[in-house]
């Protein structure tokens, strides 16, 4: 392709991420940013060039090796739930904004311990940006078709580098406190995570599947090839060792890298999102694997015998059978995860430089002093100068030192360089005796073996110099050998390193932390990291501090960063979480670390705390002191939780206490209601009784058709409330559980048929025809008498409110898993959906009823369900066309009915 094409097609890709970025800053809690998957996208960070292309080139030529990487973050992925929310509370209740600031903080706050960090991030990643930068230019080259030009301002990479730079300067500093979030980088770089993948998956099944014929037919083509069978073995024990061990690597990268703990712990917005990035992370990292095999084995077969550099296999593929839109969307998919690596690392080594190293060791002083010299503007600026600085730095490590290694060797080197903070940061997890001392001799120690083992033969053999250091060792000492170190020579140079830094790291930090206590703030905080769930609510209660402070002192320092209005607003809040006079004069030890916490996001942990420092007067404590400080602490700290958890329990009682206080009043109106009903429905049949028989005492005259017609009114009556006293009675015998039922076996069809004899003439007197829809015989278990009674008030309902004219009753009866359902349906005005619950309740009768209010007692429905309840079935109203539906079931097995 043409490069001034390909240049507006990069062009257009910068835009869209500049919009993107844009777009996300202006939503700010918006779901579409602020969500678990954009959060456990942009940890995909970790997949850069390296993975893209790289793994690639190590796949076709050493076979398996390229997966240790991989697999080392897959496997301690679950752990996350434990480890990573950890540093993640910690970092939060800290206001921690990088790595350094982690380490420096745990370890009393340490200002040279944080500027030792910070060095070796420098260290591991300014090369190792400098090799994206390479990647982009050497693959602009292969889609151009065009060579690498010795002028820096005819090099494509230079303006890339330029504008990665303008892009990460902009949104990568625009909050003065470093530990606020920055969406609009999280959300472009999750954007590239998902194209990278999109990209190599479309070139995975391009090769796979177009140019060769599935997996199958490259391995039978790849088994032909030379030294296959040797690549493609993981081996005996020595390479299973150096398996195990760049494992390890590759989960203290995912853990301590500068751009993982940006990602991953800085930019989260809530710990739960972690529970999405257990299973989303690893699963990503297990679909971009699976073509870098094919994709690897496809390049060896197509350009066997031939020079080509097998990182590029991915571009050169398409390119070879004339496909440029794929080879252009392959390489934005390499340039994405360059440049993503190369912004997120960028911004945070600029935030451990400047907190770390440019102010508490050039810029304190000034801010110690009386006049405000130093603006929250200009820590911006210098943030900004130091992204830049680094893009730049690393773009002429690039143009200037060539780095001929691979991209997988120089990302390897930076990994075990940055596997010397392990034992100090994870030592600051779970280790209370580990001591600032400790911390820094083992980081200093690690390095050194890091430097002898790995760096200076790497740096020999870019010069090509004719040193006998690698192949004889030191001063010609042969168990010196930098690669085979004290005569250990099965291990690759990257494990050996490895193993041999962290052997001496790791018992240099047990070693000198057990010998030498460290003081009462290292202390103090390994308290706090270790037992963070105690503390994370109130931190500020388990800082110990001694000595004499001001409140107007702390203030006026304050003011000086956050502006009057910040900090008015700020002491406000701790005034009111810790009930505190905000006229008292005095501050305490929650106000010195509250103020720390404030300043730490703009200056760093322990610029903060030299800046807190200058305007108080601080007693030493004795460790003594500090545990017994601790210890009541904690115990202050168990009693407000009992405290809470008490106060919680006295909430959920006093509402249960509430809930049946008022479904004591329900219940005590249910019964009014109740009681005025049976009052009323007893005193009807009562009443037109006696007023029959005062007429037939009063009138001996009266004609015998007339005097019959009273006496058949007190008959009917009697049997009225005669039937009337018997639903309330069978009523309350269910309800209190005197009333038994006797279930048999039985055929449900013809207990319905038998139910609707005695109906007959009141069905032909109403011209109602009814229809029964079921096989000849279904067996059920219950009592037949009870459930005549049910269907017999079911179809008496029905009649009732069947229309005048084509009145149908349907009963259909169906099995369904284990029980019978029986539908009673006719073809009335139906009920109300509002009334379907509510007609099972006592003396309720239906709003929806004809216009003639048919006679009831309002029991027969609420009999009904508990007829059906004590046979273990359900019944209920449902949704009909057209009429009333009401369904009832029950159990076809015998079931215990007590």
């Amino acid at each position: 392709m043409n490069s001034i094409a390909l240049l507006v097609i990069l062009s257009g890709y910068l835009a869209v991420l500049f919009f993107i970025a844009h777009w996300a800053e202006k939503k700010g809690n918006s779901k579409w940013t602020n969500n678990p998957y954009v959060y456990s996208l942009s940890l995909a960070v970790y997949c850069t060039a390296w993975t893209y292309y790289g793994s690639i080139g190590v796949a076709a030529d050493s076979g398996l090796s390229y997966l240790p990487i991989y697999l080392g973050p897959i496997i301690i992925a679950p752990s996350w739930i434990l480890i990573l929310k950890k540093i993640i509370r910690i970092s939060r209740v800290n206001k921690i904004s990088s790595i350094a600031d982690f380490i420096s903080l745990r370890y009393g706050n340490s200002r040279f311990l944080g500027a030792i960090v910070t060095v070796i991030c420098l260290t591991g990643i300014i090369p190792y940006i400098a090799l994206q930068l390479k990647a982009i230019s050497e693959t602009f080259h292969v889609v151009s078709k065009t060579n690498i030009s010795s002028l820096v301002f005819n090099d494509t990479t230079t303006y890339v580098a330029v504008a990665l730079a303008l892009f990460a300067s902009y949104y990568g500093t625009r909050y003065v406190d470093a530990s606020e979030k920055r969406k609009g980088i999280v959300t472009a770089v999750a954007l590239e995570s998902v194209l990278k993948l999109v990209f190599f998956v479309i070139i995975g099944v391009y090769v796979t599947y177009f140019v060769f014929d599935g997996f199958d037919d490259i391995y039978q083509k790849a088994s032909l090839l030379e030294k296959f069978k040797e690549k493609n073995t993981i081996g005996g024990l020595p390479q299973a060792i150096n398996w195990f061990l760049l494992c390890i690597l590759s989960i203290f990268a995912i853990f301590l890298l500068p751009r993982q703990f940006q990602v991953g712990v800085i930019e989260n917005n809530r710990e739960n999102h972690v529970n999405t990035a257990v299973w989303l992370f690893p699963l990503y990292l297990l679909i971009f694997n699976i073509f870098v095999y094919p994709i690897a084995w496809g390049g060896n077969i197509l350009f066997d015998g031939k020079e080509v550099n097998s990182d590029a296999y991915s571009l050169l593929i398409p390119q070879l059978f004339n496909n440029q839109t794929l080879t252009v969307l392959v390489f934005l998919g390499g340039f994405s995860a360059a440049i993503s690596m190369i912004v997120v690392s960028s911004i945070g080594l600029s935030t451990m430089v400047t907190n770390n190293i440019l102010i508490p060791y050039n810029l304190i002083g000034k801010l110690k002093g009386n006049e405000q010299t130093i603006s929250s503007k200009k820590i911006l600026n210098t943030r900004k100068i130091s992204i830049f600085s680094l893009i730049i730095t690393s773009y002429f490590i690039y143009r200037f030192f060539g780095l001929n290694y691979s991209l997988v060797s120089i990302g390897m080197v930076a990994f075990v360089i940055i596997s010397q903070l392990a034992p100090a940061f994870f030592g600051a997890l779970f280790w209370r005796r580990g001591s600032r001392l400790g911390a820094i001799y083992s980081i200093i120690i690690g390095f050194i073996v890091c430097v002898y083992t790995l760096i200076i033969p790497y740096s020999l053999g870019l010069t090509s110099s004719s040193s006998t250091f690698i192949s004889e060792g030191y001063l010609g000492i042969h168990i010196l050998k930098p690669f085979q170190l004290f005569g250990l020579d099965y291990l690759d140079p990257i494990p050996h390193a490895l193993f041999w830094s962290m052997l001496f790291n790791c018992i240099t930090y047990f070693a000198v932390s057990v010998s030498f206590k460290g003081n009462y703030r290292e202390r103090n905080y390994a308290e706090m990291f270790v037992d963070i769930t105690k503390y994370s609510s109130n931190h500020e209660n388990a800082f110990i501090w001694k000595g004499t402070a001001y409140r107007n002192d702390i203030e006026k320092v304050l003011i000086r960063f956050l502006g009057e209005e910040r900090t008015k607003r700020a002491m406000n809040i701790f005034n009111l979480k810790y009930n505190v006079d905000k006229n008292i004069e005095l501050a305490d030890a929650r106000l010195i670390k509250f103020s720390e916490n404030l300043l730490t996001g703009h200056i760093g942990t322990a610029s903060a705390r030299i800046l807190i420092s200058s305007v108080v007067k601080e007693e030493k404590i004795t460790l003594p002191e500090v545990l017994k400080i601790l210890e009541e602490s904690k115990e202050n700290i168990i009693i407000n939780k009992k405290l809470t958890e008490t106060s919680n329990e006295l909430k959920e009682i006093s509402a249960k206490l509430q809930d049946a206080n008022q479904s004591l009043m329900i219940k005590d109106q249910q019964k009014d209601e109740f009681l005025d009903t049976v009052t009323h429905e007893l005193r009807t049949p009562i009443t037109a009784i006696r007023a029959a028989s005062e007429i037939l005492h009063d009138d001996d005259e009266i004609p015998d058709e007339l005097k019959k017609q009273f006496l058949q009114n007190i008959i009917s009556e009697s049997d009225r409330l005669n039937r009337l006293i018997d639903k309330i009675l069978d009523l309350e015998k269910f309800e209190t559980g005197k009333q038994t039922i006797h279930p048999t076996k039985n055929n449900l069809v013809q207990t319905v048929e038998k139910s609707i004899e005695p109906l007959q003439q009141l069905i032909r007197n109403k011209n109602i025809a009814i229809h029964i829809e079921s096989k000849e015989k279904i067996n059920a278990y219950y009592d037949e008498d009870r459930i005549v009674q049910v269907v017999t008030n079911l179809l008496s309902n029905a009649i009732k409110f069947c229309p005048e004219k084509d009145g149908l009753i349907t009963i259909q009866i169906i099995e369904k898993d284990n029980f019978i359902h029986t539908f009673v349906q006719d073809n009335g005005k139906g009920i109300n959906a509002n009334d379907f619950e509510a007609i099972f309740e006592k003396f309720y009768q239906s709003t929806n009823q004809n216009i003639k209010k048919p006679v009831g007692s309002g029991l027969g429905l609420a009999i009904c369900k508990q007829i059906i309840d004590h046979h273990k079935g359900k019944i209920w109203a449902q949704a009909s066309l057209k009429g009333a539906c009401i369904v009832f079931t029950l159990p076809k097995q015998k079931a215990d009915f007590t």
